[in-house]
Order: structure tokens, then C-alpha cells, then sequence
């Protein structure tokens, strides 16, 4: 598992890198952090050597990697390469096991609950079975497009048919499979993916 605090760093020198003069309101935007948890990133890396901050012209902070910080970010994207590696390779594994099982209880249609990395590769691997998929949600997504398939509220649960939902989220599941419970949905019909 990759420490979140080193894809953050790894996330500020890449922006740093592509746009040479990013604001730390910008990078806060950008990565959907608040500005003093910026802050406080600029300044760790800062002082570890990583990029060095300048005022010039005088009222405006520019931000500038170092041979350090250009070293510190291969470091860090060739460890985010092998993380998301050997992350797919789990999930596929984890996914595939999942649906084999669902195929002996005679699972014929799913829904997704969650528009993410997880939900494309369970997409792929349910293209190998016989169960269909008829439809995703996820409230923070509702509207936009996952592959061909328009992401539906929660509400409009109601009018998809299934047998399971898999949560296909990788943050806040716990509070997903709540707010299914509290629509009714039976526990059973509700799968999380680890």
C-alpha cells in the first residue's frame, strides 16, 4: 500500500512540474484538498529539498523542483506504477472469484453502486460471465457518463432491475451499504468489494 501523504507529494510535484506556476488555491482545487493541508505540503517539501519557492516578480509565489524534487517524483511515480499494478491485479483477482461465485447462485443481473477505477474493472470482468449488467449509481457522479452507461442517482435504484449491487467505491463504503439498507435494499443483495 502506497502512503496517501506520498501520492499527495507525489500529486503537488507533478502539478508544480506540468504548470510551472501553480497557486497553492490552484493545487487545492486541483487535488480537492483544503489550502492549509497545501500549505502544509509546500512547506514539507520545501524544506526536504524537494522544490524551492521564490517571489519573483515580488508579489507573486512561484514554486520551482529541484534535481531533488525531479528525483523525488520518479521515485514516487515509479512506487504509484507498482501500487496501481499490483492494485489491478488484486482486484481482478477479487473480482473475478466474486462473479464465479455469483454465477453458481444463479446471479443473472447487477448493478454497480460507485463510478470508479474498481467499477471499470469489474466492467471488464463481467464481460467473461453471464450476468448482466444493468446499470450504475453514484450520487456524487449522477449525470455523467461511465463507458456508455448514464450514472443514475440513488433514487432511481428503484427502477433497475438486479439480483446484487456491488459497491464499487473505494472510499466511504461503509456509509454506502447504510444508505442501501436504508432504502430497503435486503443486506444480502449487497456486495462490498475489498
Amino acid at each position: 500500500m502506497m502512503d496517501p501523504q506520498d501520492i499527495r507529494s507525489l500529486q503537488i510535484l507533478e502539478e508544480i512540474h506540468n504548470n510551472h506556476s501553480p497557486t497553492q488555491r490552484d493545487l487545492a482545487r486541483k487535488l480537492n484538498i483544503s489550502l492549509g493541508l497545501v500549505n502544509s505540503f509546500m512547506k514539507r517539501l520545501a524544506r526536504k529539498g524537494y522544490l524551492k519557492i521564490t517571489t519573483i516578480p515580488r508579489n507573486r509565489v512561484r514554486y520551482i523542483l529541484t534535481p531533488k524534487g525531479f528525483a523525488e517524483k520518479s521515485r514516487l511515480t515509479y512506487e504509484f506504477i507498482q501500487y496501481s499494478f499490483h492494485f489491478y491485479k488484486e482486484a481482478l483477482r477479487n473480482i473475478q472469484d466474486l462473479l464465479k461465485e455469483f454465477e453458481k447462485r444463479g446471479v443473472k443481473k447487477v448493478v454497480f453502486y460507485g463510478a470508479s477505477d474498481l467499477a471499470e474493472i469489474a466492467f471488464i470482468s463481467l464481460k467473461a460471465t453471464d450476468i448482466k449488467f444493468t446499470g450504475i449509481v453514484d450520487d456524487l457522479k449522477e449525470g455523467s457518463k461511465f463507458l456508455d452507461y448514464n450514472v443514475k442517482s440513488v433514487e432511481e435504484l428503484s427502477k433497475l432491475e438486479f439480483d446484487m449491487i456491488i459497491i464499487t467505491t473505494i472510499e466511504s463504503k461503509e456509509a454506502i451499504f447504510n444508505k442501501l439498507l436504508q432504502r430497503k435494499i435486503p443486506m444480502e443483495k449487497i456486495i462490498m468489494l475489498q
